[in-house]
């Protein structure tokens, strides 16, 4: 049986998509950008757009009796190449004893105020082994 998280975000039920959907010990993390969902606001900084991203995510895999340190693979969307250094500064903090199968794209968002998204897929238990 797949179970079905939300963040509630207002996206979630505009688009049609859950922030994430757990399939046995399998946790699938929809892309995540750096609102603050608790204010509805996206920061300027690239920085705190990816902590922000990361916080939600943390709460997703919460949820799904996951953590960040089940992840097994990451996929981050950037705007412009001009906020490499801030994610990688962050994404290194969180997964640096992690290491998941990663990949970074140079892409367009859907709007101009997101600087960045991150994807997670997370295996439950994996960090036991």
């Amino acid at each position: 049986m797949v179970l079905h998280i939300s963040s509630g975000s207002p996206f979630e039920k505009k688009i049609g998509y859950s922030r994430a959907v757990v399939d046995g010990a399998m946790v699938y993390v929809s892309g995540t950008t750096g609102y603050d969902y608790a204010t509805m606001t996206m920061p300027e900084d690239a920085g705190q757009q990816a902590r922000n991203a990361l916080k939600t995510i943390a709460h997703a895999l919460e949820q799904a009796g996951s953590s960040l340190k089940d992840v097994v693979r990451v996929r981050y969307y950037i705007t412009d190449m001009k906020w490499y250094d801030a994610l990688v500064e962050v994404a290194g903090a969180t997964f640096g004893e992690i290491r998941p199968a990663a990949t970074m794209l140079v892409c367009g968002l859907t709007t101009p105020e997101m600087k960045l998204e991150i994807e997670v897929t997370a295996h439950i238990g994996a960090h036991g082994h």
